[in-house]
């Protein structure tokens, strides 16, 4: 490689450099994957962050008439960046790949290594599929990817599917004692439905501001799905496998209704969980009855009876939980009251907002010991 050069601001570039190294991969067969690829082409850098499944790109303006390529180990690179004082950065790579930055009077040497060996990145070139808002989508990852599977028996169980049918989004996770599903209005020209890998959303989410004004494009063919925003090109091998038809899972009809504080039954559950730990499990048990939740929960710690007020409609309902799923549900509710839809002690429940129908979560019951 000939000699090259550019400068840039530290901050855009520190920022680009944390966000894709996310891309990077831990350990590879592939010496190259374990580091980030910068390629200079005159006055832009694009940094990529491909570990074969998952990669992150961005590009950024520098002031350079130079161009070529090279791969650095990202941590090094991102922590050199951070520490320094300066506003602008100064790299020069020389042909033994090695690095001398500047920044004011701080000069930082290390070594980089040569691009040729790092793997093509799959053909991105697809049609745009769908725009989102930077929020929306973001509320609807939050609300749903607690639900995915941790379990690799069913590896498409562990991702999310997003599904576009008559200019409606939904969102669905799904692990066979728990449903989340997050639906919006959307533009599209077609219907879609392919499953996203839980990781690749929990990153995605993690870039994305809420009070951005620019949409996320998301566009997807049968292997790959690409999110664009905020000058990030994020992309992810789809998960393959039949998903759940998680629909008919879903009652149609419900004989007690609750509606509660979202905040008050989170800090009773969360009280609840101080007695629930690994080898120390156990339901807590529900009952709905008298305009009130009473809640009981016993285990080798200790013993916990805790009462909050409740609007119920229907019979009365005594029914299991396992505290942290009914937790976690409740958090992703994310508005200021909840109704949980019962039928029996042994049915499925249903978690809806009190208006409208913009999340709906199911959980399995607990048999209770009488």
């Amino acid at each position: 490689m000939t000699k090259i050069q550019f400068s840039c601001d530290r901050q855009v570039f520190y920022a680009a450099i944390t966000h894709v190294a996310k891309g990077v991969a831990q350990k590879s067969t592939i010496p190259e994957l374990e580091r980030l690829k910068l390629r200079l082409d005159h006055d832009m850098l694009e940094l990529t962050g491909y570990d074969l499944e998952f990669g992150i790109q961005r590009t950024i303006e520098v002031e350079s008439e130079d161009s070529g390529e090279f791969v650095i180990l990202p941590r090094l690179l991102s922590e050199a960046v951070r520490r320094f004082s300066g506003e602008r950065v100064q790299m020069e790579v020389d042909e033994n790949y090695g690095v001398r930055m500047t920044c004011d009077a701080t000069q930082f040497q290390i070594s980089a290594m040569s691009a040729e060996e790092y793997p093509s990145l799959p053909n991105l070139s697809m049609q745009s599929g769908m725009q989102i808002e930077q929020s929306v989508l973001n509320s609807m990852i939050r609300q749903t990817s607690y639900a995915a599977s941790t379990s690799e028996a069913k590896p498409v169980l562990t991702g999310e599917l997003f599904e576009v049918e008559q200019d409606v989004l939904h969102v669905a996770a799904i692990d066979g004692y728990r449903l989340a599903v997050r639906q919006e209005p959307i533009s599209s020209a077609e219907n879609f439905r392919f499953v996203v890998p839980k990781r690749t959303l929990l990153e995605v989410a993690n870039m994305l501001k809420d009070d951005a004004e620019d949409l996320c494009d998301i566009s997807a063919d049968r292997r790959y799905v690409v999110f664009e925003f905020n000058g990030y090109t994020v992309f992810s091998r789809l998960l393959e496998g039949e998903f759940h038809n998680y629909r008919s899972s879903i009652p149609n009809q419900h004989e007690t209704e609750v509606l509660m504080d979202t905040v008050e039954l989170t800090r009773c559950l969360e009280r609840c969980s101080l007695l629930i730990s690994g080898k120390y499990n156990a339901p807590v048990r529900c009952t709905f009855s008298g305009g009130a939740l009473e809640i009981w929960c016993k285990t080798g710690i200790g013993e916990i009876h805790d009462k909050i007020p409740a609007q119920i409609s229907g019979p009365d309902v005594t029914i299991g939980f396992d505290n942290r799923f009914l937790l976690e549900a409740v958090r992703a509710a994310d508005c200021d009251q909840v109704k949980i839809q019962l039928t029996g002690g042994n049915r499925v429940a249903t978690l809806v907002p009190p208006q409208g129908e913009s999340f709906l979560f199911l959980l399995m019951p607990i048999q209770l010991r009488q």
